[in-house]
């Protein structure tokens, strides 16, 4: 059926008033269906969408002529925490180790036959041997430092014609001492006194040297007054000297021979310096025909002053004349004020207390390993002494 236009146009009209009211009805009715804040939602989110204006990908603030685009920042992933520590339990123990490896100092002097000190040497001109394998030397230093000593002197009534030796050397001692130096004097025959206790004042020491006049006992005990001077110097920190002046023979000590000799190598830095008195009459009693046991035993007595020395790395001295001690304490002093000090780890990290023998030697520092060649000054070829400690006790293992 074909309906004339004017009914078809009345007839659109209608179907499409039907459909507005339709939709009115059905916003009100979602009006009051759904709360108020769902539909507060719906139209913040219609109006946002109409009036959001179109930003660039990466994003930024809006200019005059539209949205500016910025580097948009990569967002690292958060690391992750590190692990916990885990936490034994108590009934696993927890081990922890620990390596003490002992520094062995070694004092060196280093002079010509004549006693004249050697300066200059480096670190290449040294090799030292720890029971005869070499060690790596760590630290070396030439020092020049104090004296810090004990003169020990023997006085006794059996040895009257020893005394008058033992008083020159003394006084010659404390003539050649410093203001730095620290000197204690010590007199002994059955027992040990102590006369003076470490000072700087010579009038001290020259005081109680004066009271050396009428000795005692005619026993000599010069094992006991060593092995208590140095129980005694083992507690003073630093390098210590002995200055010993004593005819060497013993004759009422407690120990012997070599419980004195065992005591010397465990005492460290300490320097014994031995003069043996009464040689001149020992040469005059020799003259006078006197009987050879008694020669044998001052002959004994000087090669046991010797050891003392010779272990500590310090130097006997057999004086015949009055004369030589100024002399001798010279040398005493120079050997004590300049020295090279020697450092080393031990290849041998054993705590075992076991006696280490220690060597030293001059080369040339060329790496060639020759002998060092001192000359003094027109050419000549100088014989060298080094003297040293010729060993030392480890430590014991602490448990």
């Amino acid at each position: 059926m074909t309906l004339p236009y004017k009914h078809l146009k009345k007839w659109l009209s209608s179907i499409a008033q039907e459909a507005c009211a339709a939709s009115a009805t059905a916003a009100v009715i979602a009006g009051l269906v759904l709360p108020p804040q769902v539909a507060l939602a719906q139209s913040q989110s219609q109006s946002g969408q109409q009036q959001q204006p179109e930003v660039p990908e990466a994003g930024g603030p809006a200019g005059d002529t539209g949205p500016m685009a910025i580097p948009k920042k990569t967002e690292k992933p958060v690391p992750p925490p590190p692990p916990r520590p885990k936490t034994p339990s108590s009934d696993s123990p927890s081990y922890s180790i620990s390596v003490d490896v002992p520094l062995v100092n070694i004092d060196v002097s280093a002079n010509t036959k004549d006693g004249g000190f050697i300066p200059g040497l480096k670190k290449e001109n040294f090799r030292i041997y720890e029971d005869g394998v070499e060690q790596k030397i760590t630290n070396f230093a030439q020092t020049e430092a104090p004296i810090t000593a004990v003169l020990l002197v023997e006085f006794a009534n059996g040895s009257y014609a020893f005394m008058n030796d033992a008083l020159v050397a003394s006084y010659n001692f404390a003539a050649n001492l410093k203001k730095d130096d620290w000197v204690a004097v010590t007199e002994f025959d059955m027992r040990t006194h102590i006369l003076v206790d470490f000072t700087q004042d010579k009038r001290q020491i020259y005081g109680a040297l004066n009271t050396l006049r009428i000795p005692g006992f005619s026993e000599v005990n010069v094992f006991d007054a060593l092995y208590d001077t140095l129980d005694r110097l083992d507690r003073v920190e630093g390098r210590k000297e002995i200055v010993l002046v004593s005819s060497g023979r013993d004759t009422f000590s407690r120990i012997n021979l070599d419980q004195i000799l065992k005591k010397v190598k465990a005492t460290p830095n300490v320097t014994i310096f031995s003069i043996s008195t009464g040689a001149a009459f020992l040469i005059w009693a020799e003259a006078h025909g006197m009987g050879s046991m008694r020669e044998l035993d001052y002959l004994q007595a000087d090669n046991e002053m010797n050891e003392y020395a010779k272990l500590t790395g310090g130097q006997h001295y057999k004086p015949r004349f009055e004369g030589e001690f100024p002399d001798i304490f010279k040398d005493i002093a120079a050997r004590v004020r300049n020295q090279y000090t020697i450092s080393y780890h031990p290849v041998n990290h054993k705590q075992d207390g076991s006696y280490r023998k220690v060597k030293v030697e001059l080369v040339a520092g060329d790496g060639s390993g020759k002998p060092l060649i001192v000359k003094n000054e027109k050419g000549k070829e100088l014989k060298t002494v080094l003297a040293y400690r010729e060993g030392y006790s480890a430590k014991h293992q602490v448990e």
